[in-house]
């Protein structure tokens, strides 16, 4: 099971889109997936699960369990202030070290309204991951202006969506 971790926890954020649009081309794939949506964590975690408190916020318990189970992952990454999400980052940094994500493997897909599709933001969350010893897969799709591909809440660059799709492939075949 492929689990996709939508990288934000704003509200009707295309993350969110671009994540349910992922799980559908794995499911057209024949891979199963789930998605893990980090607007589902408690309001206090980094207050209640982290660090002295790990292993106490039973409901941060049930979303590391469910990322613990899994072997490989999609984050769908938007960029904030030139990085990723503070949020991804404490989520991150509540899991258990190394075990939760060495020797598994991950996608990363950057999403930007700007120009640079999220890189810097991908560049530094593959460091990290590399750090916890996770394999992330070399094809990192930067989707740049976003909002000006899509309408309707749909992803409408066929370009964007092909390279999601050749990314899915490569990271059920990785």
């Amino acid at each position: 099971m492929i689990k996709i971790i939508v990288g934000t926890n704003r509200k009707n954020a295309v993350s969110k889109t671009i994540a349910q649009l992922y799980q559908d081309i794995l499911t057209e794939m024949g891979a199963q997936s789930e998605l893990i949506d980090l607007r589902e964590l408690p309001n206090d975690f980094v207050f209640t699960a982290l660090y002295e408190n790990n292993g106490q916020n039973e409901v941060y318990n049930e979303l590391h369990d469910r990322i613990k189970t899994g072997n490989k992952f999609v984050f769908i990454v938007p960029e904030y202030n030139g990085s990723f999400p503070g949020i991804l980052k404490s989520f991150i940094d509540g899991m258990t070290y190394p075990n939760t994500f060495r020797n598994k493997k991950c996608a990363v897909v950057g999403i930007s309204s700007g120009i640079g599709g999220g890189g810097i933001a991908l560049s530094h969350l593959t460091d990290i991951f590399h750090y916890l010893g996770m394999h992330v897969l070399a094809n990192k799709p930067k989707l740049a202006k976003i909002e000006e591909n899509m309408s309707n809440n749909l992803l409408t660059n066929k370009f964007y969506i092909d390279l999601l799709k050749t990314q899915a492939e490569m990271l059920i075949n990785f």
